[in-house]
């Protein structure tokens, strides 16, 4: 909701709400189980979901990925008590493992030629080896708080996956203009979303030195200051590397920077 709230959907959601329009964009807004979305999207009663990848493969139903959106990560791993003596994979046969992602789980155990029994469940998995249910479980991991507090030990990770937004494969070319507009949008988002505008002052002999070690999306913008000598230089750079240069920069004399987010970026 906060994603399409950025790329300018406007919509009015109210409580228990199933069905809404939005105002400003070609498009109805349905909400549905996530594990109910694969097969709406594949039976083409809606044109283009979100959900997570894992259950999109958990349903093996015949959408297709068109963005990878970048939140919700988590990972399907298989966990076992931490008192168990785990000595590798071999340990899962003939133990009995609780999961609610069964055609996930079947996959992974015929390719590494594993024989073990699946008890499907729907929901708390994590409770099963405690009670008795499983010897072992295979769920979604997060941050792994889960699995301490149920004194569970992640000993294998089998798939990753993130919020994904998938498509019927058969859309009309209007439809198909809809959602390469949506994707232009969702695009510049991300793009903002990873970078920062800096602005700092630098001494004009230098300005040479600390454009070599700037990785921004183009040649920065530079412009001279009242004080002699100086001018103001302004350019885009990825977060992740502000810390690894901020450092540099301020050893070649740059002074006063300012770090801004960027909301949109259209490259």
């Amino acid at each position: 909701m906060k994603l399409l709230e950025e790329v300018g959907v406007k919509l009015s959601v109210g409580k228990r709400q199933l069905l809404t329009r939005s105002s400003n964009f070609p498009s109805e807004i349905l909400f549905l189980r996530d594990d109910d979305i694969p097969k709406t999207v594949a039976d083409g009663i809606a044109d283009v979901g979100i959900v997570g990848e894992n259950e999109l493969v958990e349903k093996n139903a015949n959408a297709k990925i068109v963005k990878r959106l970048g939140f919700s990560n988590c990972r399907l791993s298989l966990a076992i008590p931490k008192e168990a003596d785990y000595n590798g994979l071999e340990w899962f046969n003939g133990k009995k493992i609780a999961t609610s992602y069964p055609e996930i789980l079947t996959a992974f155990l015929k390719k590494n030629n594993l024989n073990a029994k699946i008890f499907v469940i729907s929901g708390s998995v994590e409770i099963s080896p405690e009670i008795g249910v499983a010897d072992a479980i295979f769920d979604i991991v997060s941050s792994g708080s889960t699995l301490v507090a149920h004194r569970l030990n992640e000993v294998e990770v089998v798939m990753k996956s993130e919020a994904v937004m998938i498509a019927n494969n058969d859309l009309t070319s209007e439809k198909q203009t809809i959602l390469e507009e949506l994707l232009f949008r969702i695009e510049t988002v991300q793009e903002a979303a990873q970078k920062k505008y800096i602005l700092m002052n630098v001494p004009n002999d230098k300005i040479k030195d600390i454009v070599e070690i700037l990785p921004g999306i183009k040649a920065p913008t530079i412009m001279p200051l009242v004080r002699d000598g100086w001018s103001s230089l302004h350019t885009v750079l990825d977060e992740k590397r502000f810390w690894e240069i901020i450092g540099k920069l301020k050893q070649l004399g740059a002074e006063g920077v300012l770090v801004l987010p960027i909301e949109k970026m259209i490259l």
